[in-house]
């Protein structure tokens, strides 16, 4: 079955005929590498961010909202509405791959796409880099940016040290010597990574680009989108490479924080994020445009005060701690989100994908399961659950080039939580089937105890049984659903 014919059969239930001038518009906006407390309205001494502070206010906050503990991942959720290991994207992708996102992957902006939108890609993709797994082969009409993460370059502080190194790798190394980075024994080779692509569509239009003007050159573009698709349905994804290592601002904005460079690209991405705004405004389409602001998993603590903070939360991207996986998130929706609203429901990055489905006047794919949950009625009906009794975390990683055969397939599930109560697990063990065995470990009360420091599940042993047993029969099921990567033919 061609691509174009299996999308057409899963989404029929979408291809009813609609009122395209009824339907709203949605702008996502995802940072990189931000943590829960790096916000003013969340509550940061130092960083301001009166833009993203007012779209709060005008809008809803979520206090609960999690993401996952690495970047691909995250990224596997939003755009698909699952949980990452079930389209075996539990991982992080470097330069050329042999692996991303399959073609049989429905992403929200294909949804979004046969529904009439016109959608753009800005910023990091990072679900692998061969021309085939690329944004324009997912939904996106056009794509800007940047395929994998901006340290993917040959400027890593990691590279193996060698006596001619350029004026831009001195200074890595300066930087992250300053900076209090945690260096480990390992060390990359010299040509580990290639020169870093700026994609535009398929065409690779800059090596190695000054990334100061990335932040401002997604907004220009994301603005430019908006102007010209103003007059019909559109969705834009704009996927900052900021504030993810290594940092990066705008001339107009350096020394402008108190929390130094950090607190200067937190408040330049401030700024944009209020251009994208004025310009809605300025077109008259605020009240028909859902704008989401997130970030894909938590601060990179490893990275000392180049890195952000997760607050009162423990742990840091990269673990299933409350500090690696919940981050900021805010739906600005005038007229239709009333404003002020803060909600402490749990929900989750891949509630994305089938609250657009459902706004656009269709549903989520029926053939294949998706996990996120419709948050609509978060702001339609006052006291209303998102509709996550359960949420599950899952260990994540990198997948180098000498593992890009096929996946082994074996999900770890590293916690649940279900209400206040949050599980971590641990899978050492083997079952007689070989496969990892789940083993309860920590039990926290999240309402009590966010910062995850008190663990009581020797005082609560049937609620570590309970979620002991939801997790062993998600894993099952999970396991029993699985689908495949996407794999370059040889």
């Amino acid at each position: 079955m061609t691509r174009p014919l299996r999308i057409a059969l899963a989404l029929l239930p979408l291809l009813a005929p609609a009122a395209r001038l009824d339907l709203p518009n949605f702008v996502v906006i995802l940072t990189d590498d931000q943590g829960y407390a790096d916000l003013g309205v969340q509550g940061h001494p130092y960083i301001r961010t009166p833009r993203i502070d007012r779209m709060a206010a005008e809008g809803l906050r979520f206090t609960d909202f999690y993401a996952q503990p690495f970047c691909g991942p995250a990224r596997a959720a939003l755009m698909t509405g699952t949980y990452p290991p079930r389209n075996s994207l539990m991982f992080n992708h470097i330069p050329r791959a042999r692996t991303g996102i399959h073609p049989n992957e429905i992403t929200i902006a294909e949804v979004l796409h046969d529904r009439g939108y016109a959608t753009a890609m800005l910023g990091k993709w990072h679900l692998g880099d061969a021309p085939e797994f690329l944004p324009t082969r997912n939904g996106f009409g056009s794509y800007y940016g940047l395929p994998y993460s901006n340290d993917m370059w040959p400027f890593h502080p990691k590279i193996m040290r060698r006596p001619d190194e350029s004026e831009r790798m001195r200074y890595t190394r300066e930087r992250t010597g300053y900076t209090g980075y945690a260096q480990s024994d390992q060390t990359y080779p010299v040509d580990w990574f290639p020169p870093l692509p700026l994609i535009e569509n398929g065409t690779v239009v800059e090596l190695d680009p000054r990334q100061e003007r990335l932040t401002a050159a997604y907004t220009d573009r994301a603005i430019e989108f908006i102007r010209v698709n103003r007059d019909n349905p559109f969705f834009v994804y704009v996927a900052h490479a900021m504030p993810h290592v290594p940092l990066f601002r705008g001339r107009a904005f350096r020394e402008r924080s108190l929390r130094g460079l950090y607190g200067d690209v937190i408040e330049e991405i401030d700024h944009h994020v209020g251009r994208i705004l004025d310009a809605l405004e300025e077109l008259g389409l605020d009240e028909s445009t859902l704008v989401i602001f997130t970030s894909d998993n938590g601060p990179w603590a490893g990275y000392g005060i180049d890195a952000g903070s997760a607050g009162m939360l423990r742990g840091s991207k990269g673990t299933v701690y409350e500090g690696g996986i919940r981050v900021p998130a805010i739906m600005r929706w005038p007229g239709r989100i009333p404003s002020g609203i803060v909600t402490s429901e749990v929900a989750s990055i891949m509630d994305i994908f089938p609250t657009l489905a459902n706004l656009s006047g269709g549903e989520p794919p029926r053939d294949r399961t998706i996990d996120g949950r419709d948050l609509q009625p978060l702001w339609t009906a006052p006291g209303k659950s998102s509709g996550h009794e359960t949420l599950y975390f899952f260990e994540g990683g990198y997948r180098y080039r000498a593992e890009d055969g096929p996946p082994q397939n074996e999900p770890l599930l590293r916690a649940v939580r279900a209400g206040p109560w949050k599980l971590h697990l641990a899978t050492e063990e083997r079952d007689e089937a070989d496969r990892p065995r789940i083993v309860p470990g920590e039990l926290y009360q999240l309402h009590w105890d966010p910062s995850e420091s008190r663990d009581v599940a020797a005082k609560h042993p049937d609620v570590v049984e309970r979620l002991t047993k939801q997790a062993r029969s998600f894993s099952v099921s999970l396991r029993a659903d699985l689908r495949p990567l996407g794999r370059l033919s040889d």
